[in-house]
């Protein structure tokens, strides 16, 4: 038995590199541990309340399948202020890239938000979303492992979705699909008061508060 291995046994103290050179000599192969990245949650328990729209977005993933059985994905997007939806992308396959281009076709500057809560799905631990949010100066937001309650404003959007959408059609394709969900989003957008807005949609509320900014920098100014 080699020395080295006795002298370890013996609880003498060997240092990595040394370690490293006499596995080498006796040509073994050292196993060398892998990190992983880990996304911390920003936030534990409840985060802060969203005072604009630019504050805080919530996204999330919903199954469904068409009529001929095949399975697809819709990427559900929530502002967590005003509970309005700024996009529903279906599509059989989401990769962290394929939802950077779709949030990027939606989002223009002044609009980008400050953080979007997401799960810890493979698509949102992805470097190509990694990279997006960096470059955007979006910060993902990471809820603790099952801990859905900590991303409630797109669960409740989600089965919204569910009840009045998926469960109500039948897709026979993806862009029938993209095209019945598309209808559903701009309904609820426009059409769906909610009591949290003080019964007002969502657009509504958006208007409304736009309105009432305007008039404050106005008074200001004057």
């Amino acid at each position: 038995m080699r020395i080295w291995v006795l002298l370890r046994r013996e609880g003498w103290r060997i240092n990595r590199k040394r370690d490293r050179r006499l596995y080498r000599l006796d040509g073994l192969q050292l196993r060398m541990r892998v990190r992983r990245r880990k996304h911390i949650a920003l936030h534990r328990g409840p985060a802060p309340v969203p005072v604009g729209p630019t504050e805080r977005w919530s996204m999330d993933f919903v199954h469904d399948t068409l009529a001929d059985g095949r399975s697809f994905r819709i990427l559900t997007v929530v502002d967590n202020w005003s509970r309005h939806s700024p996009l529903l992308e279906a599509g059989f396959r989401m990769t962290g890239e394929t939802v950077a281009q779709v949030l990027d076709r939606v989002l223009d500057t002044p609009a980008v938000p400050r953080s979007i809560t997401v799960d810890h799905g493979t698509e949102f631990q992805s470097r190509a979303l990694e990279d997006w949010a960096y470059r955007r100066g979006v910060q993902l937001d990471f809820i603790r492992p099952g801990k859905p309650v900590e991303n409630a404003f797109i669960e409740s959007f989600n089965g919204r979705l569910r009840d009045e959408c998926l469960n109500v059609h039948q897709f026979a394709s993806l862009a029938e699909a993209q095209a019945l969900i598309e209808a559903w989003r701009v309904d609820y957008n426009q059409r769906r008061p909610h009591s949290s807005l003080g019964h007002l949609t969502p657009n509504e509320f958006v208007a409304q508060r736009q309105g009432q900014q305007t008039v404050e920098e106005a008074l200001c100014s004057g």
